[in-house]
């Protein structure tokens, strides 16, 4: 029996993504929207979580809300992903996506940024994954798709908080699809390489300082990032949504603990 690969169907479920009001999180709901999955879309601000949300409806024709989360607090999170599950009905696939990022040498690097970091990056996850465990267990099965990064795989400089949260996501992402197997849920981890985002923008002035000055912003995110990529290009959003969409669906359904790159051969060498 032949399998129409250009098809995914996500009608009847119901996807919850951190940090879904703008970049990486937005194309992933997009994605999974198009697909036909309803999208509950979580962000610091409520308003623009709603405001994505109704934009996502309107193009896709399904049901999507937003909602305010921060992900560093397990109380919030827990009582954001119940509130999800009791507003659809339930909940099928989770994409944990809320990151920030930090710039600084180790022996400058402020400890309470390393913990800012960290408890976004990697403590988010752990909570909006086991507050999320009862509601894909009582499904009979579910996806879980770690946004983590390159640097989940291989390390650059000045990143110290960072690269440790994404190792740790993927160290998650492993430990959590060993567990997640028998309830036939599936955890993988993406890990893009230079996706030209607001976080990735974002870090351009504090990259031309790490290197000394003398170069331009540009300069320095095409040396923190495409120096890296055999490609030379800064990937697109969408190219991210539409692997998230991929992983949340039944072609995928042997694919489970695995760090997904999609980083340009960034980690090849």
């Amino acid at each position: 029996m032949g399998v129409d690969v250009l098809t995914i169907d996500l009608w009847g479920r119901v996807s919850f993504i951190t940090g879904g009001a703008r970049g990486i999180g937005r194309a992933c709901a997009e994605a999974l929207a198009q697909a036909g999955s309803a999208v509950a879309i979580s962000d610091l601000a409520a308003g623009e979580a709603q405001a994505s949300a109704a934009a996502i409806a309107a193009a896709c024709g399904v049901s999507a809300r937003g909602y305010a989360c921060d992900v560093r607090d397990p109380a919030a999170v827990r009582a954001t992903v119940d509130a999800v599950a009791a507003d659809f009905g339930g909940l099928d696939h989770v994409v944990n996506n809320a990151g920030v990022q930090f710039v600084s040498p180790i022996v400058d690097f402020p400890e309470e940024k390393y913990d800012f970091v960290r408890a976004i990056d990697l403590d988010g996850v752990f909570y909006t994954t086991k507050a999320a465990w009862k509601h894909l267990v009582a499904r009979g099965r579910g996806r879980i798709v770690n946004i983590a990064s390159v640097h989940g795989l291989v390390a650059s400089a000045y990143k110290a908080a960072y690269v440790a949260s994404k190792h740790g996501v993927v160290g998650l992402t492993r430990a959590a699809a060993i567990e997640g197997a028998p309830h036939a849920i599936t955890v993988n981890a993406i890990c893009p390489g230079a996706v030209m985002t607001d976080l990735v923008r974002g870090q351009a002035a504090d990259l031309v300082k790490s290197y000394g000055g003398g170069i331009s912003e540009a300069e320095a995110l095409e040396r923190a990032f495409l120096d890296a990529m055999p490609t030379k290009r800064f990937i697109d959003v969408a190219e991210v949504g539409a692997l998230c969409a991929f992983l949340c669906s039944d072609y995928a359904v042997s694919i489970t603990g695995a760090p997904v790159a999609i980083d340009g051969g960034w980690s090849a060498h």
